[in-house]
């Protein structure tokens, strides 16, 4: 097992309302992308960047992506689950909930983002910070998605999903780093939003940012999956 490299929790646990009725009887992580669940391929990134080490962050119809993934091992992958439980503790809450499967640091994914970037280089960059968390971010210009983020001098200057201002031309790509010590003032089981609390470590000045240039994909739209989907067929031809 490779030990120098974070392990990595996986927000896999919401109710993927926006791609009903696909999502009724399945949770986002296993819609099919060109023949396979979208975890197959989320892990086998993972896996190709030294990540071996994962926990899996579920909630709706969280079962079912255990049936499917096991213990990680046919992904070459060790892999371990954190339930939400009776009630749904949103993505800071269910980091939280999940700390006693993860170092003191630690990569933490969107179930929905497949990003094809140098996942060693953000490790890196997240030591030579020293700060307590670090957002990887992308000049997004509102392409793919409403940019979030506001940044200047390599430094984010504002972050919010909710209120879009003009200066906001990059988005949260999808991956951060943290110290477990983040969330020692969550509650256990204690509904709480990661955009919170990056927007409350943004006001204390202990968040770090990496800029990656390579773009994002997700599943969290029918758009998102059709793009997704012809990146991996573009791949695929690549290589033959």
């Amino acid at each position: 097992m490779n030990e120098s490299m974070l392990p990595c929790a996986i927000l896999c646990g919401g109710l993927a309302t926006r791609l009903r009725p696909m999502t009724e009887t399945i949770p986002k992580s296993l819609i099919a992308i060109n023949g396979e669940p979208f975890i197959a391929h989320q892990l086998r990134l993972l896996l190709a960047n030294g990540i071996e080490r994962i926990v899996l962050c579920t909630g709706y119809l969280g079962e079912l992506i255990e049936e499917f993934v096991g213990d990680g091992s046919k992904f070459g992958v060790n892999v371990q689950y954190s339930f939400d439980g009776a009630q749904l503790l949103g993505t800071g809450g269910a980091i939280r909930k999940a700390l006693p499967m993860l170092d003191d640091s630690f990569f933490v994914l969107y179930g929905d983002s497949y990003l094809p970037c140098d996942y060693r280089a953000i490790a890196a960059g997240f030591d030579r910070a020293g700060t307590d968390a670090l957002m990887t971010i992308y000049r997004n210009e509102s392409n793919f998605d409403r940019s979030n983020v506001e940044a200047a001098d390599g430094k984010i200057v504002r972050y919010d999903k909710r209120k879009w201002t003009p200066a906001m031309q990059y988005i949260d790509y999808g991956l951060g780093v943290f110290r477990g010590s983040v969330f020692n003032d969550v509650e256990a089981n204690e509904h709480r939003d990661l955009a919170t609390i990056y927007q409350d470590l943004l006001a204390d000045g202990r968040l770090a940012s990496f800029e990656v240039t390579e773009r994002f994909y997700e599943i969290g739209s029918a758009q998102g999956i059709e793009d997704l989907k012809a990146y991996f067929e573009r791949d695929r031809k690549s290589v033959v």
